[in-house]
């Protein structure tokens, strides 16, 4: 096999250079004609976005995680001031010893009742708690029924005596309380409260600041030997994860120096080991200043995907430096190292970088502000590293002095690691090529298959994004536990005309409703308008339980409902609207979306004139909503995605065998992640989903950088076997290397508090690996059998691409 080192020279550049190639040359000599001038004005600009860059804060929102004009979110926000407030607050106080019907337990849930009804943002007309006089008990008495607080406003926490709790723990199991203030063992109570996004003055809640606030005012105060404070709730699980996402820096340092030791081990130089680090970092900085000038901060859910974009930028460098040093190696001066670099790299770096965009403007399909600024920052980050690695590196490499000691080092060490790339390129062999497109055939049926039943959404409980021993976790798993309300919760709304409580019709359908809706999988309990009508027409009937009924008097019906609108979460006061919520066992999109298909099974085969079930407010309302949206935007969008590599591939290349060999071994390594995430229970979620984005982009870098060589050696007349092997030779040690290096620095995030970004970090090495081995043998393997099926009628003409 002929060495690449000593392989014919390529023609010089023809007569006839397309347009796109004469650009690019005038590019290259504008940019290294002004390189002072150049590097001087794209430092300044550094300095520039620096400051707005350091001026970003994270910024997170309930109402930004919606998904606008869904049909969920609508029912949402036309009945979210009358049904539970999906943005509430669960403050449990646990006695460690004993029960919570101890006059020290009592005084500390009435401490904590304050403290939460006085902290900002808090809707004080909704906070409940067996203080609070919102919670009613309904007695029917010689006087008549009656609806008097669980503890009466004459009892004061100083002033409680043994009778007095015992009289306290009577009226709680007589109003219903056990399980829902109370906890089922009775070793704790609740305090829930709503949120609001916004105060009086129009100002947007910070959750960040907020969840430290709670620390500060509700736990470290009021937890202590005897009494342990539980808290959940949006406001803490993002508060969590923002102060875990502080971990996020120190673990992607971690991978920062993972790299750039490995940079360092591959070219033997600290200045050509900095130079690509610092040009990402560089790129880095302005997309932080751009966010900031734009007005956007950084979601504490989106915080990765600015270090995603580095890897991105790191990839990159690393293919200049290899093509540098490889020039150099060949006795080629820094300087025209260098600008051969720029010229031959520009178009298929570009044409990578730009897929990459392409892909992450996608994502702005999926109408939840989050993911679309999400989609902003990450094409903000890929636009940026078109200059800063494509421009800026190779320019400021030129002023770099090698001495001949290293250049001769330099090709010692290329020929010792590319001497094992020698058994790979044999992939070129026709029928060794036949061979690996049948196990790549057989994989991709395989990754199909076993990817069918992927779930979009979260698979575990709790908070996905921590992990299962975060103690907002553990909070939430002893909640759950001990109450039957339970955490997450789906408002299910029946809407009637004005002024119907006179129709007892409304009732009897909605006890239909619930009574369908109990045997249901994932339904732990259920509290609704129905279930209040039974409940107070046995009070009103002397306790007796065969009146447990929803009443069809139509003036009873009417008496009752005006009992019932005092409390707020079931109903409003005409009766136009009622609701049912269904308390769920946990929020997994499996749980949730059963749920909903059960739901809308009663709707279609159960319906009433007048009445329209409407789905879904509640924090599971919104959940599902998101996963309905991700799963509807999923395929457009990868459609889209493709289809842009498609269109840029064919107008760089005008071949379709460039974008069949590109392009299919791309799809077969999107469906092993696609089976990777299944086999590791991870949900299709907001999160992963720019991942799988990313590794499409990831890929594409590699097959890009691998078909460029590919066809300026067939160009210069090689056969296509030949010109396989020459280029895996030349460029297969530097995208090895890069997926390494970069899957290994991001495998540390596995370390990490955050269960996402160790998630995330598991599945983005795997993409870097998957991709790296699909360009590396299935992209060769295919575009030796498209030239033996579809043979050239005319020889390679290097369309776009730079020859030195």
């Amino acid at each position: 096999m002929s060495d690449p080192n000593h392989a014919p020279a390529p023609a010089p550049v023809p007569a006839q250079a397309s347009a796109l190639q004469r650009a690019v040359q005038r590019l290259e000599a504008f940019c290294f004609s002004h390189r002072r001038g150049i590097l001087v004005a794209l430092a300044l600009f550094t300095l520039a976005m620096a400051w707005f860059a350091a001026q970003l804060r994270m910024d997170a929102g309930f109402d930004k995680q919606m998904p606008s004009g869904h049909e969920y979110i609508q029912t949402f926000q036309a009945y979210r001031e009358d049904v539970l407030g999906a943005n509430r607050l669960n403050v449990v106080v646990r006695a460690r010893h004993g029960t919570i019907w101890t006059a020290p337990a009592l005084k500390r849930l009435y401490e904590v009742t304050q403290a939460v009804t006085y902290l900002p943002g808090i809707e004080r007309l909704g906070v409940q708690s067996m203080w609070t006089p919102n919670s009613f008990v309904n007695e029917i008495t010689e006087e008549g029924f009656r609806a008097d607080p669980l503890i009466d406003a004459t009892i004061t926490p100083d002033r409680l005596t043994p009778e007095i709790i015992a009289g306290i723990q009577r009226a709680a199991a007589q109003g219903g309380f056990i399980g829902t203030l109370v906890s089922r063992d009775q070793t704790s109570a609740m305090v829930t409260a709503e949120l609001a996004e916004y105060d009086a003055q129009g100002r947007k809640l910070d959750y960040v600041a907020y969840n430290h606030l709670l620390e500060e005012k509700i736990r470290a105060r009021f937890e202590d030997g005897d009494f342990e404070v539980q808290i959940i709730g949006f406001a803490k699980q993002i508060g969590d994860i923002a102060d875990g996402a502080q971990s996020v820096l120190k673990f992607c340092l971690v991978a920062l120096l993972l790299t750039a030791g490995a940079v360092y081990w591959y070219c033997r130089s600290v200045r050509f080991t900095l130079l690509p680090i610092a040009c990402s970092l560089a790129s880095l900085v302005w997309q932080f200043g751009t966010l900031r000038l734009l007005g956007f901060g950084l979601d504490p859910l989106a915080v990765l995907v600015p270090f995603l974009v580095f890897a991105i930028g790191v990839s990159h460098g690393v293919q200049q430096i290899n093509y540098i040093v490889r020039r150099i190696s060949q006795g080629h001066s820094t300087y025209e190292a260098c600008r051969d670099s720029f010229g031959g790299l520009l178009i298929p770096g570009t044409l990578a970088l730009v897929t990459a965009f392409v892909s992450f403007v996608t994502l702005l399909m999926i109408p939840i502000p989050m993911v679309r600024e999400l989609a902003i920052a990450a094409s903000l980050g890929v636009a940026y590293k078109i200059v800063t690695n494509l421009v800026m590196l190779p320019v400021a490499a030129s002023f770099f002095e090698v001495s001949r000691d290293f250049a001769d080092q330099a090709l010692l060490q290329r020929e010792r690691r590319s001497g094992w790339l020698r058994v790979l390129a044999r992939l070129a062999q026709p029928r060794a090529a036949a061979v690996m497109l049948l196990v790549t055939a057989v994989v991709f049926g395989a990754a199909v298959w076993q990817s069918r039943d992927r779930v979009v959404g979260t698979l575990q409980p709790g908070a996905p994004e921590l992990r299962e021993d975060a103690r907002f976790n553990r909070d939430a798993a002893s909640i759950a536990r001990n109450f039957d309300t339970g955490l997450d919760w789906l408002t299910v709304v029946f809407e009637a005309p004005p002024e119907s409580c006179g129709n007892v019709n409304i009732g009897l359908y909605q006890d239909r409703f619930v009574w369908a809706m109990q045997p249901v999988e994932g339904v732990l309990s259920i509290s609704s308008y129905a279930g209040q009508l039974r409940l107070y027409n046995e009070g009103y009937n002397e306790g007796n339980p065969k009146m447990a009924v929803v009443p069809i008097d139509s003036a009873n019906y009417a008496a009752l409902s005006t009992e019932i609108a005092r409390i707020r979460g079931t109903m409003r006061k005409d009766c136009s609207m009622t609701a049912v919520n269904l308390f769920l066992t946990d929020h997994k999109a499996t749980t949730i979306q059963r749920v909903i298909d059960a739901v809308k099974a009663f709707r279609g085969g159960h319906p009433m004139p007048g009445v329209n079930i409407r789905l879904a407010a509640g924090n599971a309302g919104v959940l599902a909503a998101i996963d309905d949206e991700v799963e509807k935007s999923e395929l457009p969008m990868m459609l889209y995605v493709y289809a842009a590599i498609v269109v840029l591939v064919f107008l760089v290349y005008r071949d379709l065998r460039a974008v069949a060999a590109c392009c299919l071994p791309l799809t077969v390594g999107t469906f092993i992640g696609y089976w990777f995430m299944k086999e590791l229970q991870i949900g299709l979620t907001v999160a992963t989903l720019p991942v799988m984005v990313l590794a499409v982009g990831i890929g594409v870098d590699y097959a890009f950088y691998i078909y460029n060589r590919l066809l300026m050696h067939m160009a210069a007349g090689q056969t296509i076997v030949k010109a396989i092997e020459h280029a895996i030779l030349e460029v297969g040690t530097a995208t090895i290397f890069t997926a390494i290096t970069l899957a290994v620095g991001v495998a540390t995030w596995s370390f990490s508090q955050l269960k996402f970004q160790a998630d995330m970090g598991k599945l983005l090495a795997f993409m870097f690996m998957v991709n790296m081995v699909m360009a590396m043998t299935a992209l060769p393997a295919m575009a030796v059998w498209l030239e033996r099926l579809f043979p050239r009628r005319k020889p390679v003409r290097v369309t776009g691409l730079q020859q030195h």
